[in-house]
């Protein structure tokens, strides 16, 4: 007899979706509860989520936070550009500089003058981590969910960069289709072990949509698998983060192994000597989770996250 499919995931607090131009484009927004909700102690809690990514990645967190002391806050996860229900851009390539600017605009379109919490998963969270040192008094507490940055780039690989971009811009990139939403939540959960299988198939909905083929396609604009032309370097990225003036919680999943995804170019010993030049950090490791820990671990992260928000 084969095994029973699991019970279908159903959001404890469904979210509530809204189309807004920001900066030019179409831009998805994700709200959990009403800006009223919002006050100078229970400030509204921002999440942006990382690469190839959407915004309904956070509904496991959200639902999680209902059974704690942060219950009923006002959330808001935007689909960044290129990703999700958001509109891509009509450039080659995307440029970090205008997730900060597309969040700033969200930002003061929502929340004018008033300071929010701010949570960001791997890219996001390196969006966070520059914008709460470019905007400080902006932010009231940030989390960074393995937000690591990227190894430090050298002027002399430039040329070799640039080659590469150019070479990619000859060829339209492209992102698989799939045959039907199991497929997509297998998918899912191949890239991911732990994820749940409840969870996978309810990502799948708004991780993918039909098209005209019959096929299931990513919500991303292919274009973010193209090399990046800007080289990253730390230095520049250091000097916002030491303007800091939030208090930080760095949370990491204890299967995480970024030497995966860079090898040798960005040892550990890297990356703890960047962080500490944020002035206030707070760390937690859970256990058992990878790179995508707000699946793996939603309750035991909603448990991190309401403690130290609570504090003055």
């Amino acid at each position: 007899m084969p095994p029973q499919a699991p019970a279908p995931y159903h959001p404890v607090r469904p979210s509530d979706s809204t189309i807004r131009t920001v900066r030019g484009l179409r831009y998805h927004l994700r709200s959990w509860g009403a800006p009223e909700l919002a006050t100078p102690e229970r400030p509204a809690l921002v999440l942006l989520h990382g690469w190839m990514d959407v915004s309904a990645s956070f509904q496991f967190l959200v639902d999680a936070l209902q059974t704690t002391s942060a219950a009923g806050r006002y959330v808001v996860a935007p689909d960044w550009r290129g990703f999700g229900l958001t509109e891509s851009t009509a450039s080659d390539s995307y440029w970090f500089p205008d997730y900060l600017a597309d969040l700033e605009a969200i930002l003061d379109a929502l929340l004018p003058g008033q300071p929010v919490d701010l949570l960001g998963h791997s890219m996001g969270g390196n969006v966070a981590m520059i914008y709460a040192g470019v905007r400080p008094t902006r932010i009231g507490r940030l989390v960074n969910l393995e937000g690591f940055g990227m190894p430090d780039s050298r002027a002399d690989e430039a040329p070799r960069r640039l080659a590469q971009w150019l070479d990619e811009m000859r060829q339209p990139p492209e992102l698989r289709g799939y045959d039907s939403l199991d497929a997509v939540a297998r998918r899912l959960r191949q890239n991911n072990p732990l994820l749940r299988e409840d969870f996978a198939a309810w990502l799948a909905q708004h991780w993918s949509r039909q098209g005209p083929d019959g096929r299931w396609h990513l919500l991303a604009d292919a274009a973010h698998k193209r090399v990046n032309p800007v080289l990253y370097r730390k230095e520049e990225v250091l000097a916002s983060w030491r303007r800091i003036s939030a208090p930080l919680l760095w949370v990491e999943g204890d299967r995480t192994d970024v030497a995966k995804w860079w090898g040798h170019r960005y040892p550990r010993e890297d990356f703890e000597a960047r962080l500490a030049v944020v002035p206030r950090v707070e760390r937690r490791r859970l256990a058992p989770a990878g790179h995508m820990l707000h699946h793996d671990q939603p309750e035991a992260l909603a448990g991190c996250l309401a403690d130290f928000l609570a504090r003055a």
